[in-house]
C-alpha cells in the first residue's frame, strides 16, 4: 500500500488509500427529517406523511425509510405506532432525553456523585448573584411561591423534594440562559432522584425533617437578599448552602457514585 511520510517521518496511508465512510441512505433520510423537526417545520405532535409519500419524496425503499424511523425513534424524536392505524408522530427534543443519556454516560464512567453536586454549585451560585444584581418583581414572586408551596407540603417528603428541586430550577431558569438551563436540568434530575430515593425510605425521620426546615429557611433568606440587591450576601449564602447540602447527601445517603443514584 502506498504510504506518505509526515513531517515527523511517520508513514501515513495516502489519500487514495484512505477509506471515507459515507453515511447510509437511512441516516441521510433521518437527518433530513430531524432538520425539519428542529426548525419547527414539523411541529410537536404532527403525524409524518404516509410511508408511500415519504418513500417517493426521498426516493428510498420501505425498509430504508423504516430504518430511518428507528434512528429517530431511538433519539426520542419520533413515536412510531405500528398497525393499520399507526404512523410516525413527531416528538420534539426534550431536556429529559438529554438528561437520561447524560446520566447513562456518567454511570458508565463511574462518575463520583460528588462531581454532580460540585457542578450544581458552579451553575447555581452565579445565578443567585446575578438575580441579586438584576431581577424583576415577578422573579421575586415566583421564588416566594415556592416557599408557600413548601409550607403547604408539610411533612410530605415527596412534595418536599419536588418543591426543593423546583426552587433550584427556578434560580437557573430566571437567568434566561438556555444552555445553562439545559446543563442544570441534567444535574438537577440526578439530584432529584437522589433525594427522592431517600424520601421514600427516611422521609419521616427527624433528621430529614430538620434538614427540610433548614432548607426552607435558607431559601427564604436567599430571596430576601436577592430582593435587597445584596449580591455578595446571596452568593456567599448560596455557596454555603449548596456545600452543606452536598455534605448531608453524600455523608448520610451513602451513595458515592452516580451509578448508585440512578
Amino acid at each position: 500500500m502506498t504510504r506518505a511520510a509526515t513531517d515527523d517521518g511517520q508513514a501515513q496511508p495516502s489519500a487514495a488509500n484512505r477509506r471515507v465512510r459515507l453515511p447510509k441512505m437511512a441516516e441521510l433520510v433521518a437527518n433530513a427529517i430531524k432538520e425539519q423537526i428542529v426548525r419547527g417545520e414539523l411541529p410537536a405532535g404532527a403525524m409524518l406523511p404516509p410511508e408511500s409519500t415519504l418513500m417517493t419524496e426521498f426516493g428510498v425503499s420501505r425498509p430504508t425509510l423504516r430504518e430511518a424511523f428507528r434512528v429517530l425513534e431511538a433519539e426520542g424524536l419520533l413515536v412510531v405506532q405500528r398497525g393499520v392505524h399507526g404512523g410516525a408522530r413527531v416528538q420534539p427534543p426534550t431536556a429529559e432525553v438529554a438528561a437520561r443519556y447524560a446520566g447513562l454516560l456518567l454511570q458508565y464512567k463511574g462518575t463520583p456523585a460528588a462531581d454532580v453536586y460540585d457542578v450544581r454549585a458552579v451553575l447555581e451560585v452565579p445565578c443567585a448573584a446575578g438575580l441579586a444584581r438584576t431581577h424583576t418583581q415577578a422573579d421575586i414572586e415566583r421564588l416566594r411561591r415556592r416557599i408557600k408551596e413548601a409550607e403547604e407540603a408539610g411533612t410530605d417528603p415527596d412534595r418536599q423534594v419536588a418543591v426543593h428541586v423546583a426552587f433550584h430550577a427556578d434560580l437557573v431558569e430566571l437567568s434566561g440562559n438556555e444552555t445553562l438551563i439545559l446543563l442544570h436540568q441534567i444535574v438537577n434530575q440526578i439530584i432529584d432522584k437522589d433525594y427522592s430515593s431517600r424520601a421514600r425510605t427516611d422521609g419521616q425521620d427527624p433528621e430529614w425533617q430538620h434538614f427540610g426546615d433548614v432548607t426552607m429557611e435558607v431559601h427564604g433568606l436567599l430571596i430576601d437578599m436577592i430582593e435587597a440587591g445584596d449580591v455578595s450576601g446571596a452568593e456567599g449564602l448560596w455557596r454555603r448552602h449548596l456545600a452543606d447540602g452536598a455534605l448531608y447527601a453524600l455523608g448520610s445517603l451513602g451513595r458515592s457514585r452516580v451509578l448508585d443514584i440512578l
